[in-house]
């Protein structure tokens, strides 16, 4: 217990609590006023992938945990998507990023594609099973996606620059 302890540094954590309030924040004042065609972006899955590239996997499960709660807490469509989906991201890109890739900016947005591609599928397949399905939801989840690319770029930045 005492080395897990020793492995938390408080101004670490006070850093990433920083990093997540701002990115809510973000993705829920800022990003939902620039609509294209009814379609806003979404930082947090690639908020999720950053945090687990550079803090490994379970850290990075952790901290997209307490985020998907928050996320979860702000959507009101949503019950327990993001608390579940994120978290799992993180891993994943935690996992993969410690024996397959590297952490460098364009291995982390392909992870990032990935993790917000893998989002807007999930969001597709809930609306899908309660509304019905419809061909242009895969136009929205590709929207989604690419309109989400460029506040990914953001966020890789703050946990290798200045979380330390």
């Amino acid at each position: 217990m005492k080395e897990i302890l020793a492995k938390v540094n408080i101004k670490r954590v006070l850093n990433y609590a920083l990093y997540m309030f701002l990115a809510l924040v973000c993705q829920n004042m800022l990003f939902t006023q620039f609509r294209i065609f009814g379609i806003c972006p979404m930082v947090l899955p690639a908020v999720a992938v950053a945090v687990g590239m550079f803090e490994g996997a379970t850290w990075g499960a952790v901290f997209a945990l307490i985020m998907g709660v928050f996320a979860d807490m702000s959507f009101v469509e949503n019950t327990i998507m993001f608390t579940v989906l994120f978290p799992a991201i993180a891993f994943a890109a935690g996992f993969i990023s410690q024996f397959f890739i590297n952490r460098r900016f364009f291995a982390y947005m392909f992870t990032a594609f990935a993790a917000l591609l893998l989002t807007a599928i999930v969001q597709m397949i809930k609306v899908s099973l309660l509304d019905g399905w419809a061909a242009s939801m895969l136009i929205t989840v590709l929207l989604q996606t690419i309109l989400s690319l460029p506040p990914a770029v953001l966020a890789y930045f703050p946990p290798g620059k200045w979380i330390e």
